[in-house]
Order: structure tokens, then sequence, then C-alpha cells
């Protein structure tokens, strides 16, 4: 957009143009959007889909596109948590298999003390079973197991 403005600037017409009109953004993002683009007085080419061709980021078909793109949006959110509570029902995990294990978390614990960071945590690690077994987990994933550790001591010392 700065690149556009700067160009806008020295007189020249400017059209955004997008492959199609959820590269753009949904709902709020792309109202917001569009009232930049019409601020610029740039114009909107859409490549593919439904809306191909040129139209004004201020005209009635883009505003109805960022009102059903925003209701889109929750419709997946609403299907995507309605599969997992279904699937939480009939016993399945959601999310990846478990990478960790007791003696990875005790391992993890002594590197923490001696003040080790969390990428070199992980990188002392390593997954003993499962997909990933002979793979170094995440920084993310000690981070996470570190903090449940953390959290359950906490609450079983305030019990």
């Amino acid at each position: 957009m700065k690149l556009a403005g700067e160009i806008r600037s020295s007189g020249v017409r400017v059209t955004l143009v997008v492959h199609e009109h959820e590269r753009l953004g949904r709902g709020i993002e792309l109202a917001m959007l569009a009232e930049e683009l019409k601020a610029s007085d740039f114009g909107l080419e859409f490549l593919t889909g439904e809306l191909k061709g040129s139209h004004d980021p201020s005209g009635i078909v883009f505003t109805v596109l960022a009102a059903m793109s925003g209701m889109e949006r929750e419709h997946i959110r609403d299907r995507t948590l309605e599969g997992h509570e279904s699937a939480r029902k009939r016993g399945k995990t959601i999310g990846g298999a478990g990478v960790t294990d007791e003696d990875m978390l005790s391992m993890a614990l002594h590197l923490r003390d001696q003040e080790m960071i969390l990428r070199d945590i992980a990188k002392r690690l390593i997954i003993t079973t499962g997909a990933k077994k002979g793979q170094h987990p995440s920084p993310a994933t000690v981070m996470r197991v570190l903090r449940e550790h953390d959290d359950q001591a906490a609450a079983v010392s305030a019990s």
C-alpha cells in the first residue's frame, strides 16, 4: 500500500490486482481495506472467482463481499468447533501426538535449572517415540511442557 501510495502521488492511476477476494481478508479487515483503497483513490481488480474483473472498492459489491466473508469465517469456525466436540465425544484427541515423556521433562527441568535457554534445551532433547522419533522437540514444545509442569506444581503447592 505504501509503494502504491507513492506511485499514486506522482499522478499515475493505481489498481490493486488480487488473485481472488479471499486473499484480501474477511469481514472488518476487508471493510477497513476498502476504506483505505477508497481514500487513496486506488482501483481494485480480481483475477479469478465470483468477482472476477474491476471493482470500485467503495461500492456495494465490496461491502456485501466483506459482510459475506465475515459470515463465512464464523461459519467455518463454528463447524470446526462442532467437529472437535464430536471427536472428543467419540474419544478422539485433538492435535498432534505428544512427543514428550517424563524423562524428557526431567532433563528439560535439569537444563533449565542450569539457566540454559529454550532453544538450547530443545537441541539437547530427543523424541523417543512416534513419527518424530529421533528428532528434537521445538522450543515452543519445550516451553509448553515446562509451563504445564510449573502450573501443576503451583496448583499442588497452593492446595
